[in-house]
């Protein structure tokens, strides 16, 4: 399967070039011009890679690569100009995983891409590979969309077991409701993070066994919602 990546550049005869340099290689390329576009992009879709220019309209790079992260670990590579090293040092903090400096030779962006892809692909490869999730009492089948709680299967809603799954995977990480809104609704998604909360609690009225004393899916008071796995100290 060719591998996929997402461009952000808005200088479009940049964007143009590396588009046509890549799909020479047999990869598949989509292009975003602005910072939200990106955003909206990558959260609709999965990544081999993603190249990320600082300076965007609308919203900046640190900002789309902070974002990002907090919902995958799709490599994120940031575009950033000759000599500017405060960008490099501050795009590494906010997760992104090298950096290219521009003007560039292709043939670095390529020789990059390609390094880490390769570097990447076998972790993904065995997450992949984890299709069933067992928690204490919880077994999630991710394959067939289905929970068990005690070997009782537990009927959920599509966005349930969408939210559900996307906890479940992440053990211990904190997702901010609007996070959580953005993955599972969709970046435009009409709903506010109410939405969040009250698929919240019917997860915990189907899940738990005192509701009002989750023993799974946990409150992060002022920050969000994490799952606790079982033998986790609590966040």
């Amino acid at each position: 399967m060719a591998k996929k990546v997402l461009v952000v550049d808005d200088e479009k005869l940049i964007v143009k070039g590396i588009r046509f340099s890549l799909e020479q290689d047999g990869m598949e390329v989509e292009c975003a011009y602005d910072g939200e576009e990106a955003l909206k992009l990558a959260t609709e879709n999965q990544y081999d890679m993603i190249l990320l220019d600082i300076m965007l309209p609308k919203m900046d790079g640190f900002e789309v690569c902070q974002q990002i992260r907090g919902f995958s670990d799709v490599p994120i590579v940031m575009l950033t100009a000759k000599g500017d090293d405060m960008d490099k040092i501050l795009g590494l903090d906010y997760g992104a995983d090298d950096y290219i400096t521009k003007p560039f030779n292709i043939l670095e962006v390529k020789a990059r891409i390609k390094a880490i892809m390769r570097r990447t692909s076998g972790k993904r490869e065995k997450e992949e590979a984890v299709k069933v999730i067992e928690s204490g009492d919880l077994k999630l089948d991710g394959e067939s969309r289905r929970l068990f709680i005690l070997g009782k299967e537990i009927n959920l809603t599509a966005k349930e077991f969408d939210l559900l799954e996307l906890l479940v995977m992440h053990p211990g990480k904190v997702y901010s409701r609007e996070n959580l809104l953005n993955i599972v609704w969709g970046y435009e998604y009409p709903g506010d993070v109410r939405t969040v909360d009250v698929h919240v609690r019917r997860l915990r009225e189907k899940l738990e066994r005192v509701p009002a004393e989750p023993a799974y899916i946990m409150t992060k008071w002022g920050v969000g919602y994490y799952f606790q796995g079982e033998n986790q100290p609590t966040v």
